[in-house]
C-alpha cells in the first residue's frame, strides 16, 4: 500500500472573511470549495488549492468564529512548507508579503512567515520531480506561484513511536535530520519533527487540526485492518462525499488522515464553478436554508477580477 505524499492539511480559523483574503488574494491560492464541517455543519470548511483542486495542494480550514488564538504543542503540526520554483519566487513573495504588512524571515533558500492568526508557513525552492500545482491569479505570475506542499514540521510527544509508524507502517523513508518522506508514484511529501515546547498545545485559531496522506479506495479496507492489527484505533472508512477518509492518531499525538483522490470536488459540478457557491453533501441538502443562514456570506474572491 503506497501513500501518495500529502493529500491535504486542515487548520482552524476564527475569521473566514480574513482567511479568504489572506489565502486567496494575498497567497494567490484558488478558493476551491466553500462547504461545512460535516461533523459540525454550523461552521465553514474552506478549501484552497490549485486550479483543479488537486490533492497535494489542498489547504483547508474549519471556521469557528471568534475562536481564541491557539498554540502548537506536542502532537501538532506547527509549520506548513510550500514549494516554489526559484530564488526569484522567494524574492517575489518577500516583497509581496512585506508590502501587505506581513513580517518575513528570508534565508538563502527559504522564506518564513505566519498568517494573521499565527499559523506558520515556509516557502522553499523545490527539487522534486512532481507536477507543479499552481493556481491562476492576476497579480501572481505562474512561474512565481506556490506549487503545492513540500512537507510539514511538527512536534511529537513520542519521537520513537512516531518514527516506527512512519517507517514500518506507512512506508516512509527517514534521514538523519528527523525527516521522513512519504512518496508514491505521482507525488511525495515529508514530515519533520522538532523538539516539542514545554508549554502544552492548544488547538484553536491559527493551528493545524490534522494532516492527510493520499491513498486509494482500493487500499482503504486494508489500511483499516492493518491499523487494527498494530493496535492503532481508526475511524473506519468515512464518506466525505468529495473523498473517503480513515483517521487515526499516531503515537506522538498527531492526527493523521488517509484520504482518497476520488471522486474529487468536481462531483458537484465543473471545475470552472469551484468556490463560487456553498456546496453540501447530499445528506445535508435538506438543511441548506438553515445552514446558510448561520454562515457569514463569503463572495467568490474571483468575482472582482473582471473589474
Amino acid at each position: 500500500m503506497q501513500l501518495e505524499g500529502i493529500h491535504h492539511i486542515t487548520a482552524i480559523t476564527g475569521d473566514a472573511p480574513r482567511n479568504v483574503d489572506f489565502y486567496a488574494r494575498l497567497l494567490g491560492l484558488r478558493l476551491t470549495a466553500k462547504t461545512v464541517n460535516q461533523d459540525d455543519p454550523s461552521v465553514y470548511h474552506l478549501f484552497y488549492g490549485d486550479e483543479q483542486a488537486s490533492p497535494g495542494a489542498d489547504l483547508t480550514f474549519f471556521e469557528y468564529p471568534h475562536a481564541a488564538p491557539g498554540r502548537a504543542g506536542a502532537g501538532m503540526v506547527h509549520q506548513i512548507v510550500w514549494r516554489v520554483a526559484s530564488g526569484d519566487a522567494l524574492d517575489f513573495w518577500a516583497r509581496r508579503l512585506t508590502a501587505d504588512g506581513v513580517a518575513v524571515e528570508r534565508t538563502e533558500d527559504s522564506l518564513r512567515f505566519a498568517d494573521f492568526e499565527g499559523l506558520g508557513h515556509e516557502l522553499v525552492v523545490s527539487t522534486a520531480p512532481d507536477a507543479a500545482l499552481v493556481a491562476e491569479h492576476p497579480e501572481v505570475p505562474a512561474e512565481l506561484a506556490l506549487q503545492g506542499f513540500e512537507g510539514v514540521r511538527a512536534y511529537t510527544g513520542h519521537p520513537e513511536g512516531s518514527a516506527v509508524v512512519l517507517e514500518r507502517l506507512m512506508g516512509a523513508v527517514g534521514n538523519d535530520e528527523d525527516t521522513w518522506e512519504v512518496r508514491g508514484e505521482k507525488r511525495g511529501g515529508w514530515i519533520a519533527f522538532d523538539p516539542a515546547p514545554a508549554e502544552p498545545g492548544r488547538q484553536s485559531a491559527g493551528t493545524v487540526h490534522h494532516i492527510a496522506w493520499g491513498t486509494t479506495d482500493a487500499d482503504q479496507p486494508t489500511w483499516v485492518k492493518t491499523l487494527e492489527e498494530v493496535g492503532l484505533h481508526s475511524s473506519g472508512i468515512v464518506d466525505r462525499h468529495y473523498f473517503h477518509s480513515v483517521y487515526f492518531r499516531e503515537p506522538g499525538g498527531i492526527l493523521y488522515e488517509l484520504a482518497t483522490e476520488e471522486p474529487g470536488f468536481t462531483v458537484d459540478g465543473p471545475v470552472q464553478e469551484l468556490g463560487r457557491k456553498i456546496i453540501l453533501p447530499p445528506w445535508l441538502e435538506k438543511e441548506r436554508e438553515a445552514i446558510e443562514a448561520r454562515l457569514t456570506p463569503l463572495p467568490d474572491p474571483r468575482a472582482a477580477w473582471a473589474t
